[in-house]
């Protein structure tokens, strides 16, 4: 090999002369959440305690099929959650009434909710655990 030529890690240079100013990669503007934050709302666990939150799809379920919520509802489903937390629960079906929900332990999120004329004949899957709320 020629001595005035030396190996470089981007490519073969001539010796004695200097590399060319690298330039940064330029990364187009994000279009959504970031890895890193999606990442951490994956791996994020809520602590027990922390107040039950509603999924946009439950939300939605709630509205259309018309069924309502009280807060004392919601402060018995919370203890019921704290519950099923300290019993190692991680997916829960909670029957309040004629509505069936499935509760994210985990991360504190109620995912659906059904009514009793939706839960004909309806099979529930990725659960651990259920938790009858009178």
């Amino acid at each position: 090999m020629d001595p005035r030529i030396a190996a470089s890690g981007s490519g073969i240079q001539p010796a004695g002369q200097p590399a060319p100013a690298r330039t940064p990669v330029q990364i187009p503007p994000a279009t959504g959440p970031a890895f890193r934050d999606v990442l951490r709302q994956q791996q994020h666990v809520a602590p027990a305690g922390e107040p039950l939150r509603f999924s946009a799809h439950a939300l939605e379920r709630l509205q259309t099929r018309k069924i309502a919520i009280s807060a004392d509802d919601m402060a018995r489903m919370n203890q019921m959650a704290d519950k099923a937390a300290q019993k190692g629960a991680k997916s829960s079906l909670f029957m309040l009434r004629d509505v069936a929900m499935v509760v994210s332990i985990k991360n504190r999120v109620v995912i659906t909710a059904v009514d009793a004329d939706s839960m004909k004949e309806n099979v529930f899957t990725n659960i651990d655990s259920a938790a009858i709320i009178g």
